[in-house]
């Protein structure tokens, strides 16, 4: 179906009856993996390493470094450790278990690159097209150059239009709000983007607001992954949440994966938790009340950081991404597909966190939705090149190594102040983990 054809009335209509026919004609994923792990050995390891990984895993726990966390490493589809230690919640007592929900937050991100790349399959959307052919609210928006201590900024106009490329790699230059003292992202922040009632609500506030700068010429966390929620329900004709129930999580088998939680399943949802300097000892951090909360089903399907999830379910989507798009009967993307995404895109000599002040992250760039390692020297990682990984704010954290079929993924509910002298938990799983490997 061609892009003129789609944008009439019929178009959208005929993509979600074609979804539902595609998804009755594939048999329901068999979702009891990863249930067991195959040990270290089989999977790949050295018994000595992963006893090692488990230890310091359970000893970040013990110090209270976070107050419970699920984790788990998988390499040629076998699982070398699927472990659990401490508490979902402290208030209560409430211990971590396997089928816990968590908040993934930023680990939304990837879905819904997914999401879109499916759409990019079916012919629908172009990497070097402007944005505004999906986003029309986006045609005449401005950028600021420069801003005085009040606040007032200078405009200019667009010297382009940013392109769909620069939004899946936040290069186009919008703000998100959450970090950042300049007009655009106290915009943002003062017009409650993230706090939007629904997409079209957080599009219309979007494009009032200025790019930070010209596209492609920096890279700025953003608001990008959100929009593209939005283009996926233009093009799908869907609404977001019913594009990746039908076409990602029932196909997978991610029967735990929404954009809320349901009253029956508010038991295992494990809550968020700081350091408390003054009682020495974590403690539970309240909700906020600034946002629905996850437990009403009206919120936002922010495609940026608004899904609920457990281990089991994001286990089986980062599987079908080390498998190159499938797992199962399930055949989200074509092999090719999967490599666009965990392929850096970013212009020559800029890279994550970079601009015209900073480099940035040396031998790091980004692809679709994704962090990836493209010089693992410059990076000063023992990771293998092309290595792909995103975390969520609550501090959820996965890696994707293709060289070894690899995956880790760590599960916690973690804000704000940490223990004085708290361990780098991502750097220690993963060296114990490339030490571990048996060949």
């Amino acid at each position: 179906m061609n892009t003129a054809f789609h944008n009439n009335r019929v178009g959208p209509w005929l993509i979600a009856l074609a979804s539902l026919i595609l998804f009755a004609s594939n048999v329901q994923a068999d979702n009891a993996w990863p249930a067991e792990e195959a040990g270290a050995s089989t999977a790949g390891f050295t018994e000595s390493g992963i006893d090692a990984l488990d230890d310091a895993m359970k000893k970040i726990v013990a110090d209270q470094d976070v107050a419970g966390m699920i984790w788990m490493l998988a390499k040629d589809g076998e699982v070398a450790t699927f472990e659990t230690a401490g508490l979902a919640r402290v208030d209560d007592q409430a211990p971590m278990t396997i089928d816990s929900l968590f908040r993934i937050y930023s680990m939304t991100k990837p879905v819904t690159g997914v999401a879109l790349m499916m759409l990019y399959e079916e012919g629908l959307w172009k990497f070097d097209d402007p944005i505004s052919k999906y986003v029309p609210e986006f045609t005449n928006l401005k950028v600021m150059t420069s801003y005085d201590a009040d606040g007032n900024m200078e405009l200019v106009p667009l010297e382009r239009q940013p392109t769909m490329r620069e939004l899946l790699n936040h290069s186009a230059g919008f703000g998100y709000g959450l970090g950042g003292n300049d007009p655009v992202n106290n915009a943002f922040r003062d017009n409650g983007v993230l706090a939007s009632d629904d997409l079209d609500q957080l599009i219309d506030k979007v494009a009032d607001i200025a790019l930070l700068f010209q596209p492609g010429e920096a890279w700025s966390y953003s608001v990008a992954v959100d929009i593209q929620g939005y283009i996926v329900q233009q093009l799908s004709g869907l609404k977001f949440g019913d594009f990746l129930e039908q076409r990602v999580f029932q196909p997978l088998g991610m029967s735990d994966t929404r954009f809320y939680v349901q009253a029956n399943d508010r038991d295992r949802f494990a809550e968020v938790h700081n350091w408390d300097s003054e009682r020495n000892r974590l403690v539970q951090r309240p909700h906020r009340p600034d946002r629905p909360s996850y437990l009403d089903p009206q919120r936002i399907e922010s495609g940026g950081g608004g899904l609920v999830s457990s281990t089991h379910d994001y286990a089986r989507f980062l599987q079908m991404l080390v498998n190159e798009g499938e797992l199962d009967d399930a055949r989200l993307l074509t092999p090719e597909s999967v490599r666009i995404m965990r392929t850096n895109s970013l212009r020559d000599e800029l890279y994550l966190g970079g601009n015209a002040e900073r480099p940035g992250q040396r031998g790091v760039g980004f692809g679709v939705d994704f962090a990836v390692i493209s010089d693992p020297v410059a990076a000063n990682s023992p990771q293998g090149a092309g290595t792909y990984y995103w975390s969520g704010a609550a501090g959820t954290w996965f890696w994707i190594d293709p060289t070894q079929d690899m995956f880790w993924l760590g599960m916690i509910q973690a804000q704000g102040q940490r223990r004085p002298g708290a361990a780098n938990m991502g750097n220690v799983a993963r060296d114990i983990i490339y030490d571990s490997l048996a060949n």
